[in-house]
């Protein structure tokens, strides 16, 4: 029998909600391109419910306790003696999510002598040593496309919000006041701007689909380039590296995976590089960005705005500089993790559950690291990084 131990962020200040705002989820069966949906032999939960946090136990318990495994779930991950680490020693298998991870170090990875499987509940598994998984024979596995239109939509959102000035203003009908130019000095129309994505995978694209609406030109980067018919759809303009398009963008976008080659990538030097007052919106993962470098950049006016939900570490502190920098437009870690997608990834958690406990292939398109490699759509995003690699 098998130990799961689940990482899940905490319920809401009143309580476990008992009454939602809608009735009904739209049934989504494929993502563009074909992958389908997640599709377990069956779930225990109400599509729309909130599955995400410590009571939801993204709709688990019943499945795995009635097949006489043990479920283990905890907020509790980051102090010294958390549950998290007591519970790691003898966990066959953890799941948690990127908006509040359970970080596997190389050290835990060492210490959890009978662990077997990580799964992220969600998309991006930074948040695991993939270089100590595959060194310890550690299968890690996501849910690939079930949350990535829900950050592509974040990313229109706050592209939006941060070029049309909506968070001051909002603020001012809250504080009572009717001060039209106060709200209007710092809006301008995305129309006719110059939009680039760092990267143009799953989310990339399908926010570059969504902007092209917007009459805006459309720039990315990205290591695999995307298909010459893509390209004259959507008019892009394709670029070898993020140093050779920001400087041609009104509006930068951060769609890629963390690892070695994109760490602090958005630095006081490329940030230099990018128009004065431009916007640039990170929802992949906050170390992409340099902290400092980039509240320098708002406070000094070469960014007009920063926005995004990624931070580091997360949850950040009360006193993390992003949080009371100029112009920015942040939130916690939620892009990925409405209700829409929480129904998707739950129930794809349970895919690969089903899968693993049976002994039978974990999909393909979900797999990391597999045997020893990186595997799937890890192959596909990240890269093995050995200090010879550095150098």
């Amino acid at each position: 029998m098998a130990k799961v131990l689940c990482v899940l962020y905490d319920d809401p200040a009143d309580g476990y909600p008992t009454a939602y705002a809608r009735d009904d989820l739209p049934r989504i069966a494929s993502y563009p391109g074909g992958q389908s949906a997640p599709a377990p032999s069956g779930t225990d939960f109400t599509p729309g419910h909130l599955l995400g946090s410590v009571s939801g136990e993204l709709g688990l318990r019943a499945f795995l306790e009635s097949r006489g495994h043990t479920l283990v779930v905890t907020s509790d991950k980051d102090r010294e003696g958390s549950v998290f680490d007591r519970e790691l020693a003898d966990a066959d298998v953890v799941v948690s999510q990127p908006f509040w991870p359970a970080y596997l170090t190389p050290q835990r990875i060492a210490a959890a002598k009978e662990l077997k499987l990580a799964i992220t509940a969600g998309i991006g598994s930074d948040h695991v040593d993939l270089d100590a998984a595959i060194a310890h024979g550690v299968t890690v596995a996501e849910v690939t496309y079930s949350n990535s239109i829900s950050v592509a939509e974040h990313v229109v959102m706050t592209t939006l919000s941060l070029v049309r000035n909506y968070l001051p203003s909002h603020q001012v009908v809250l504080d009572g006041g009717w001060n039209i130019a106060d709200c209007v000095a710092r809006s301008y129309d995305l129309e006719g701007m110059h939009v680039g994505t760092v990267a143009a995978g799953r989310i990339g694209l399908a926010v570059l689909r969504r902007l092209a609406p917007f009459d805006v030109r459309l720039h990315y980067t990205d290591r695999h380039r995307l298909p010459i018919a893509v390209e004259d759809e959507l008019g892009l303009t394709f670029h070898e590296s993020a140093a050779d398009m920001v400087p041609h963008c009104d509006v930068v976008t951060i769609n890629a995976p963390l690892h070695p080659e994109t760490e602090h990538l958005f630095d006081d030097e490329l940030i230099g590089t990018m128009k004065r007052g431009a916007y640039l919106i990170n929802t992949a993962r906050a170390r992409i960005a340099d902290q400092d470098a980039v509240q320098r950049a708002l406070e000094s006016g070469r960014l007009a705005g920063y926005a995004g939900d990624v931070w580091h570490p997360q949850p950040a502190p009360a006193d993390h500089p992003w949080r009371t920098m100029p112009h920015h437009g942040m939130t916690p870690h939620i892009s990925g993790s409405s209700l829409s997608a929480q129904a998707r990834y739950a129930a794809g958690t349970r895919e690969i559950l089903e899968a693993w406990l049976a002994g039978t292939p974990i999909r393909e398109e979900y797999l990391i690291v597999d045997g020893g490699a990186l595997a799937g759509t890890g192959a596909h995003s990240y890269a093995v990084h050995t200090p010879a690699a550095d150098g």
